[in-house]
């Protein structure tokens, strides 16, 4: 009888899923990815997807890896997911969804929300934090569906996000990792639980407890796979699934973060700078620290929203000669576009950008706008591009001095994970601007890789979290600082870079005051 010694990783993200088999030496040693599109949108700036798009993508993906030659199922010994976060969907009492998921993405705002009430305003109030409070609940997905589709509202039976919907398909059971728990939710992030009964968010977006998943910490059995799972995914029937956590969070962990002095990178369609912490230290004023994939710790993290979302923006709007390019030459237009950051010198000729394409709740705010100074005649798309990476290094690292005095301990190795590290020049940038040895993980797939180091653990493959990073955990490509360019860029970020923000923000209030627009 074959030894059960295998992992089998879900990973959903915004634009695909994935089936991951790794070893407990953290070998991938199969793969299957199925593509969908993002999300569908009736209106400018709703971002939807039918729940189910997840699910048959998920039993796909399964059902091809068992295709793959040399897969044998019989030696998995459990299952773990992880998902992309904050994207919510509305089931009945059988689980079936009541309307379309509400991703992360979308930007839909809800003005007359019922509010915290007058106690909590009053409490608020006095500590200068009641309009960050109401632009909470205004963003909450649950306020708007509360407010515009009361019939939805009056029938859910349970409030999940994405992770805790495809744990009831695969368990037939509303349970949830305590680690996928991000999101606009009445969930305590420093205690790791639902919030107490008093909290204001229960009351403000409509929400009762007995709505909510029962949470299980992470590495623990969620449950077993259902004879009706199995037959839809392949998965064996009885399989353990164990309790993940969120992508950024297994991404941490897939990169060997255990130590606020690594900081962990993450260049996706959001760009973060995360450190593993055992204690919950808040990255903002009332800007809470994220569960972490290990029980009991959190991540404190820093977002940059369309991180490297900026990067596809830049190829549709102005990449048309490399897409046309990579077509006739049969290859992909990320290659060309390595050429093309080449052909613009460290610093771009003095283009500085600020990436706030999508503003935030608390950096650099609601009304924040993005911005790109320094044109002059010689500038060409090849400098904008440079710019955009060197705009989203620079932002980094501001988050990076912003996590050391939060943590008290310096930084000093980057963990390079997400699409973006994939470019060599993204890579050295990083280096260069932040002044730091930065590194690829052996795998691109950390998230992945996290999900299944936190499945060994809880099956015992590994003895613990520590064991398991060294174990299913080691550096790739590493990338030091070219001296030259380290002393440029410290110059633009401290001169120029710093500054941008506090000279354009009465301007960019000016432009919101005038346009509405970000509302």
């Amino acid at each position: 009888m074959s030894a059960k010694d295998l992992l089998l990783a879900i990973d959903n993200g915004t634009q695909s899923i994935k089936a991951l088999l790794f070893d407990p030496e953290g070998n991938l040693l199969a793969k299957e990815q199925v593509h969908f599109e993002p999300y569908f949108s009736i209106k400018p700036g709703w971002t939807e997807q039918d729940p189910l798009v997840y699910w048959d993508s998920l039993c796909t993906a399964c059902q091809r890896l068992w295709k793959r030659e040399g897969v044998d199922k019989s030696r998995i010994a459990g299952v773990s997911l992880t998902t992309q976060r904050s994207s919510v969907i509305n089931v009945d009492d059988k689980g079936n969804p009541l309307r379309p998921a509400m991703l992360w993405l979308d930007q839909r705002k809800t003005e007359n929300h019922p509010g915290a009430g007058p106690l909590w305003y009053a409490l608020f109030a006095v500590v200068g934090a009641k309009s960050t409070v109401d632009h909470f609940l205004s963003e909450a997905q649950s306020s708007w569906i509360m407010t515009r589709q009361p019939e939805i509202w009056k029938n859910t039976h349970k409030y999940l996000l994405l992770s805790g919907y495809l744990t009831f398909k695969l368990l037939d059971k509303f349970v949830d990792s305590t680690s996928s728990q991000v999101g606009y939710i009445p969930f305590n992030y420093r205690k790791l639980k639902w919030a107490n009964s008093l909290d204001f968010r229960w009351r403000a977006q409509g929400l009762k407890p007995r709505q909510m998943p029962e949470l299980i910490e992470a590495a623990k059995v969620l449950g077993e796979i259902t004879s009706q799972a199995s037959e839809a995914t392949g998965i064996p029937k009885g399989l353990p699934l164990i309790a993940g956590a969120a992508d950024k969070a297994c991404e941490v962990l897939g990169s060997g973060g255990l130590e606020p002095s690594l900081g962990c990178l993450s260049y996706g369609t959001t760009a973060t700078i995360n450190v593993a912490s055992n204690k919950p230290v808040s990255p903002f004023w009332l800007a809470p620290p994220y569960p972490a994939a290990i029980p009991g710790a959190y991540n404190i993290e820093v977002e940059i929203f369309r991180g490297y979302w900026m990067v596809s923006w830049f190829k549709k709007e102005f990449g048309f000669e490399e897409r046309m390019e990579a077509m006739e030459k049969g290859t992909e237009p990320e290659i060309l576009f390595e050429k093309l950051v080449e052909e613009a010198p460290p610093g771009s000729m003095g283009l500085m950008l600020q990436p706030y394409w999508t503003p935030g709740i608390k950096h650099p705010g609601p009304e924040g706008k993005g911005a790109i100074i320094g044109f002059g005649d010689v500038h060409t798309r090849a400098h904008v591009y440079r710019s955009i990476l060197e705009g989203l290094a620079y932002a980094l690292r501001e988050g990076k001095e912003r996590l050391e005095k939060r943590t008290g301990t310096p930084i000093n190795r980057l963990a390079v994970s997400g699409g973006g590290s994939q470019s060599d020049s993204a890579m050295q940038i990083t280096a260069d601007v932040f002044g730091l040895p930065a590194v690829r993980p052996h795998l691109y797939e950390t998230s992945g890789l996290g999900a299944a180091m936190i499945a060994a653990v809880g099956l015992g493959l590994h003895k613990d979290f520590s064991q398991a990073v060294s174990a299913m955990t080691r550096p790739g490509a590493e990338f030091l600082p070219i001296e030259e360019n380290r002393q440029l860029y410290n110059r633009l970020y401290k001169e120029v870079f710093l500054k941008m923000y506090k000279r354009l923000g009465p301007i960019y209030k000016s432009i919101r005051d005038i346009t509405g627009y970000p509302s």
